[in-house]
């Protein structure tokens, strides 16, 4: 090993190729400490976290966007370019860089780690999933790169409790300029290929012909697409099945805590605002988080297991034809959690025009906030039976709605497409390894899911049920009036004025203030009419009352109307903020609400007056 020097060192940057490990090496090292944060100015996430050394230095690290190399093709790469190269805005560059490389994967890997070497910057190499390469009988000769680079290489494994303990007991004294020899002029693919001779030696290629195998199904023309279009149905099956008996114990539970607190309230204000506003409005909404989990866990499985690049490459072709490529899969696919973090990754795409387009179609994607609108309509007016042996109704029909989102999106890509000149978006992406998905990374997914969830819940969504209650609740009706108490409140004022608007299709007052609150968040939709129906005299304690009330008092067209609006519905406010970041303009803004609130109008015009016809 080197000789290193001790550097004053507070924060450290963890840099690297995507798929190198470098978020499961963050999660190692700062546990549950870390925040997520946005660079100024541009919308780019990052994770930053605090550890402590052997030595009891406090570091702060950061992990930055995945790079193939320091000469950005797209807006991500280009922060971490600027970044490790001191160049960005008033931000003083982190005193040390790790960079973690693929130690399965070093032809590619070692040329980005040669171009952070030419930075001549206090540095070491985490040399990740080295227990891979073992298994795989890739014999890496350490001590000899470490000579030939100059720096530390410190073998690690991010996904393993105890697989950065060499890292962690080392990173005092570890850093190290580099120096190897690396100017401009210096092709850095010729000087990996003289590492890799002197370095590496590979006694087995039979975890290479593994994935070589497999890929011939996965990414076979015609089977490749059928078994992408499979898990995809089964993972929309799963939602409804297996999160079921947990839906039922969330209503059970939620049911009987209302009616302890009812009992021990009395009549009045307080007792209405408790029980017909937070028990109604936020624990109907909490129902459906076992249908959200079930959703991430199946995402997370496929990205975690290296099938994720594999669907972008098998979608490349499809995606031409519509003038994008399989580079807006990713971005596209995280918009299914949620559209703010799939539009912040369209800054992956480096052409400008694709970039603008991903993020103009990502509201269609079906994101996790409508689910709980889905699921509620769905159990309302779709039966639960199972068709044939296996396939049941109302799964077979939330895929429906998915794949008439995503159709949708095309839709649009292709109108836009032929409004401009097309050209040569060739695509090219890397495909990492299979690997067995980390039980720990998942639990950790799910988790922070959980957490998003319960955070949206305790603030967004139990405000706007205060709110409503209260909208819902006052003024009261004067003497001798006549009708519902509710038609004489604020709610139901504003409600009754705009209603004339969305009559055409089928929608009622409720319906009305349901999409006002629903900009603050699409799941408010579901609270909003838990509330207003709780206030009218609706017996919902349980969160499944709903559910009878709706497939009882709304028509089928009312219900599928409503379905169909949520198919197209305008996006929330932070995701049109999001937007007016990302672009830089209102136009686009103004343009993607209009579009997005046409598109469902039409949409919910044509079912209601459809399903009218047949009903």
């Amino acid at each position: 090993m080197p000789e290193s020097s001790i550097f004053p060192i507070s924060k450290i940057a963890l840099v690297g190729n995507p798929n190198c490990g470098k978020t499961a090496l963050f999660n190692q090292l700062t546990g549950s400490r870390q925040k997520v944060a946005n660079y100024a100015g541009v919308t780019v996430e990052r994770k930053e976290g605090q550890f402590v050394t052997p030595s009891k230095n406090r570091i702060t690290l950061i992990d930055l966007p995945g790079a193939y190399s320091l000469k950005a093709t797209s807006l991500d790469e280009a922060v971490t370019r600027d970044i490790c190269m001191g160049n960005y805005r008033n931000e003083p560059p982190p005193d040390a860089l790790i960079c973690v490389i693929d130690a399965t994967n070093l032809r590619l890997h070692l040329r980005f780690a040669l171009e952070i070497c030419r930075l001549k910057r206090p540095m070491m190499i985490a040399l990740n999933m080295s227990d891979i390469a073992k298994k795989r009988k890739i014999d890496i000769d350490i001590p000899k790169l470490e000579s030939i680079l100059g720096i530390c290489i410190i073998p690690t494994i991010g996904t393993q409790k105890n697989g950065i303990k060499k890292l962690v007991d080392n990173i005092d004294t570890s850093f190290k300029i580099p120096t190897i020899d690396l100017d401009n002029q210096t092709d850095l693919h010729v000087e990996v290929r003289k590492i890799l001779l002197k370095c590496v030696h590979n006694s087995s290629e039979n975890s290479v012909l593994l994935d070589e195998k497999i890929d011939r199904w996965v990414l076979h023309p015609i089977i490749g697409p059928l078994i992408l279009l499979i898990l995809l149905f089964i993972m929309f099956q799963a939602v409804f099945s297996w999160a079921q008996p947990f839906m039922d114990g969330i209503q059970d539970l939620t049911g009987w805590l209302g009616k302890i607190i009812a009992n021990l309230l009395p009549t009045g204000p307080l007792r209405s605002l408790i029980i017909d506003g937070v028990f109604a409005g936020v624990g109907t909404t909490f129902a459906f988080l076992p249908q959200i989990l079930v959703l991430f866990l199946w995402i997370l499985f496929l990205e975690e297991s290296g099938y994720l690049p594999r669907a972008a490459f098998l979608l490349d072709r499809i995606m031409a034809s519509v003038g994008l490529n399989g580079r807006s899969f990713i971005p596209l696919l995280s918009s299914f959690a949620c559209a703010i973090p799939g539009i912040m990754a369209t800054r992956t795409i480096p052409s400008a025009r694709d970039r603008l387009v991903t993020i103009l179609i990502a509201p269609l994607m079906t994101c996790s906030a409508r689910l709980p609108v889905y699921a509620l309509l769905i159990s309302a007016f779709i039966p639960h039976k199972t068709i044939g042996i296996i396939f049941n109704l109302q799964g077979l029909v939330l895929f429906g709605l998915y794949l008439l989102g995503i159709a949708s999106a095309f839709l649009v890509a292709l109108l836009l497409k032929k409004r401009k000149k097309s050209y040569d978006n060739t695509l090219l992406l890397e495909l990492p390894s299979y690997r067995f998905p980390s039980v720990r990374n998942i639990l950790f997914g799910l988790w922070q899911r959980i957490e998003i969830f319960v955070n949206r819940v305790g603030t967004i969504i139990l405000t706007v049920s205060i709110l409503l209650w209260a909208l819902s609740s006052f003024p009261k009706p004067p003497a001798g009036a006549q009708g519902p108490a509710i038609d004489w409140s604020f709610a139901g004022i504003i409600g009754h004025w705009i209603q004339p608007l969305f009559a055409p299709i089928g929608f009622n007052w409720e319906i009305c203030v349901a999409l006002i609150l629903g900009l603050a968040a699409r799941e408010v939709a579901v609270t909003s009419l838990a509330t207003v129906y709780s206030i009218a005299g609706v017996d919902s304690d349980a969160p499944g009352q709903l559910v009878h009330f709706l497939s009882t008092q709304w028509s089928i067209a009312t219900g599928l109307s409503f379905l169909a609006w949520y198919v197209f519905a305008p996006q929330c406010f932070s995701t049109l903020a999001v937007i007016k970041k990302e672009t830089s303009s209102w136009k686009m803004v103004i343009i993607t609400a209009c579009y997005l609130f046409f598109m469902a109008y039409f949409a919910s015009f044509t079912t209601w007056h459809i399903a009218s016809f047949f009903s």
